[in-house]
This record gives C-alpha cells, sequence and structure tokens, in this order.
C-alpha cells in the first residue's frame, strides 16, 4: 500500500468509528492496554498544573547550547520532585513547559497543586536563581484549572518515538491560557472555580498584629482573561511557599 493510500484508508476508518470513552479514576500512561490508536479514550477528573518557562528563546540565543541544557536539567529538577512530592502526576514534557495532572478535583487535590505552584516558584526563585546568577535568571508562569480530561493514544504503533498521549478539555487549555497571563512576580494564576474551592492554608496568609492579634490575608489578587472570547475571572499571587 503506498503513503497516500495508508493515509487516506486511516483517515475514513477514523472517520466512521464511533469513539469509545471510558471514565477511569485515575492518570493514565502511554503502556494502558486500554488505549490504542483506535477511537477510544479515557476520561478521568483532575486538576491540572501547567508550567511554562518565560523567554527561553532569549537564553539560548544567550548561551552556549551546553549551558541551556543545565538550565533547563535543574529547572525540570526541581518541577518534577515538587510535583511528586505533592501528589502530582507527570505527562507531556514540551519543550519548556510541562503538564502536572492531580487526580480528582476535591478541595484537597486543587490546594495540593497550588501549594505544589508555590514550592516551585519558592525553587526557581530562591534556589535555583542563586545557582544561576552567572548565566541567568529563570522565569515563568503556572496556570491551575480542574475539569473532566480525554485521554487518548495518537500517532502510530512501533517505537515509542512514534507514538503519545493527547490531553483533552478546557482544564488543560484554560490553564494553559492562565499561565500565558503569569510572569514574575506574579507567577501563579488559578481559574475562579479553583480559587473558591481552595483550603484556607494556600488562600490566606496568617499576620500577627499584635495587640489586634492574627489576622487573614488574601493571598490572591482577581483578574480577568479572554477565553474563547470571552472575559473570565482568574486570580494571581505573589506569594511562594518555602521548602524545608
Amino acid at each position: 500500500m503506498s503513503l497516500r493510500d495508508d493515509i487516506i484508508k486511516k483517515a475514513k476508518e477514523i472517520e466512521s468509528e464511533t469513539f469509545l470513552v471510558e471514565d477511569v479514576s485515575y492518570v493514565p500512561t502511554i503502556s494502558n492496554s486500554k488505549l490504542t490508536f483506535g477511537c477510544k479514550g479515557l476520561e478521568f477528573e483532575a486538576t491540572v498544573l501547567y508550567i511554562d518557562m518565560r523567554g527561553s528563546t532569549a537564553i539560548l540565543n544567550s548561551h552556549r547550547k551546553r549551558v541551556v541544557a543545565k538550565i533547563h536539567m535543574l529547572y525540570y529538577h526541581a518541577i518534577v520532585k515538587i510535583a511528586k512530592a505533592t501528589g502530582g502526576e507527570i505527562r507531556s514534557f514540551n519543550g519548556d513547559s510541562l503538564l502536572v495532572f492531580y487526580q480528582g478535583t476535591t478541595k484537597q487535590s486543587l490546594s495540593n497543586a497550588v501549594k505544589a505552584a508555590m514550592q516551585m516558584k519558592y525553587a526557581i526563585k530562591t534556589l535555583l536563581n542563586d545557582n544561576l546568577k552567572n548565566y541567568t535568571d529563570i522565569d515563568f508562569g503556572i496556570g491551575i484549572d480542574d475539569g473532566k480530561i480525554l485521554a487518548t493514544k495518537v500517532g502510530v504503533g512501533g517505537t515509542d518515538e512514534t507514538k503519545d498521549l493527547i490531553w483533552i478539555g478546557n482544564a488543560v487549555n484554560k490553564s494553559t491560557k492562565i499561565s500565558d497571563n503569569c510572569k514574575s512576580s506574579f507567577n501563579i494564576g488559578i481559574s475562579k472555580r479553583v480559587y473558591d474551592n481552595l483550603l484556607d492554608n494556600v488562600k490566606y496568609h496568617e499576620k500577627d498584629n499584635g495587640v489586634f492579634g492574627k489576622q487573614k490575608i488574601n493571598m490572591w489578587n482577581q483578574n480577568y482573561f479572554t477565553y474563547n472570547g470571552a472575559n473570565e475571572m482568574f486570580y494571581k499571587t505573589s506569594y511562594y511557599w518555602t521548602i524545608e
């Protein structure tokens, strides 16, 4: 069969086939036997954390490739370690960006993702940039949303280089758009739904005002961004969470 005929044949197969979706309570991996190259997908609920490095082209043009490689190694090592320590599932390395899924859309999963984002800020801005002061400061944006995600396998069979999973859902798209609106010093943004369902420890900062006692200070500022042609409210913060 020619390459042309193969592509046309597959297109007709996909177009005519019914897409089957199964609900699961976990974040799928590419090795999941339920995911094939047919019209099948696994849908799960998750809190989505998307992080993207800022100014990566300028970094590449300012330093040797081996230096840029080291910067990325430090950056991703910190992100992955923090994500896993807070219950996140690492997915989809893509250049300077990364998707992290926290299974579920509970107050706890939302708050875990926000705590991770705050720890990532501390690690990058305080721990990593101190070691990179002879080269560059890393800037970044993080967006967080939650909802139902559909995972499906794309590509062709064979080696791992020819296949991957894609993640479909507004929570993924919206977390990406929110991230686009975040940079130093307000590196972290969350959707209104995430904000409305946070636990107090990642929503408020307690400040001791002496004779007036402890006061709760909201760590988040209200903002707006354009999504699907409409203005949507989201919240940004400049706060971070230290790592012991």
